[in-house]
């Protein structure tokens, strides 16, 4: 898995000594599970119905979605908006 800029290494498939995957799958596993709370806390968990943690080559966790359906796709799409729009509205706020 690798995104656009290069940022993200391909996942760990084979382990190497000396890097510490379990501290990164541990963050993974943490990101994924508050993740699923929040969806969960929308009633939003059967459109979302798995997610992975794993870990790339370089020992940094890695959050993976699983298959989802476009419409499922489409309401992420609007919940990130949702709460970007929330904080630039809070931050605006604070800076009056």
């Amino acid at each position: 898995m690798t995104d656009r800029r290069g940022v993200i290494a391909p996942r760990a498939e084979t382990l190497k000594a000396g890097v510490n995957y379990v501290r990164g799958w541990a963050k993974a596993r943490c990101s994924a599970e508050a993740l699923a709370k929040q969806l969960t806390q929308l009633g939003l968990e059967s459109d979302f119905p798995a997610f992975t943690a794993c870990v790339n080559v370089q020992g940094a966790g890695l959050v993976r979605l699983d298959t989802i359906r476009p419409e499922a796709a489409l309401l992420l799409a609007d919940l990130i908006r949702a709460g970007a729009a929330a904080r630039r509205t809070r931050t605006s706020c604070t800076h009056n």
